[in-house]
Formats: C-alpha cells, structure tokens, sequence
C-alpha cells in the first residue's frame, strides 16, 4: 500500500533552516508529481510545493525564494529545504503525490512537526 514518512522537523529560531525529508512507497515514485503540504494549528492543510515526474517545481506565493523542493528518484525521497523559516511557518509539514493533475492518494503519513520560535 502507499506510505509516506516524512523526518527532519524540529524547532529552530526565526531566520534559521531545516531539510525535511519523505521516503514514499508503494506506487512507481519516478513517474508521480510529489507534493509538500503544512497544516498549521487551527487552520487548513496547504500546499507548499511541487515538483513534477520531469522535475518542474512550484510554489506558494507564502515560501517562493526561500524553500526549494526537490526529488531523488533512485531513493523514492522528496525534500524540502527551508531557508529563512519565520514563525508563519510553523506547521505540521506533509507530502503526498499524485498522476500529473490527478487527486493525491488518499493516505497520509504521520507528517513532521516544525516549529520556528525564539
């Protein structure tokens, strides 16, 4: 069945940067556009990023120039790296995947907390 393990949260101070990983299994990952998605407190899940099977990325408007998403296909493993976290980014951070503009599977992995803080 499809699971995703996302790792590398923590907290970190306002400015600093963390790397999360997604190991993905259970479909063909190579051929799959993968997604981060965060959920904050209190409010819903949102999109963060993509990155397409051909390696086409995109952004929300709230983390463009400061995160880059990107894949290892070889190791079925998306990343996100996160420079210049501010405390609008604390979140419970995602990943899923879907066929090009396809619904996401419908399993969801535990996610990764992370919290920007002084």
């Amino acid at each position: 069945q499809v699971q995703f393990v996302e790792s590398g949260g923590g907290l970190v101070q306002p400015g600093g940067s963390l790397r999360l990983s997604c190991a993905a299994s259970g479909f063909t990952f190579s051929i799959f556009t993968v997604k981060w998605y965060r959920q904050a407190t209190g409010k819903e899940r949102e999109l963060v990023a993509t990155i397409a099977s051909k390696g086409n990325t995109n952004y929300a408007d709230s983390v463009k120039g400061r995160f880059t998403i990107s894949r290892a296909n070889g190791k079925n493993t998306v990343y996100l790296q996160m420079n210049s976290l501010n405390v609008e980014d604390t979140a419970v951070y995602y990943c899923n995947a879907a066929m090009g503009r396809g619904p996401d599977f419908s399993s969801w992995g535990p996610g990764t907390q992370v919290t920007v803080s002084s």
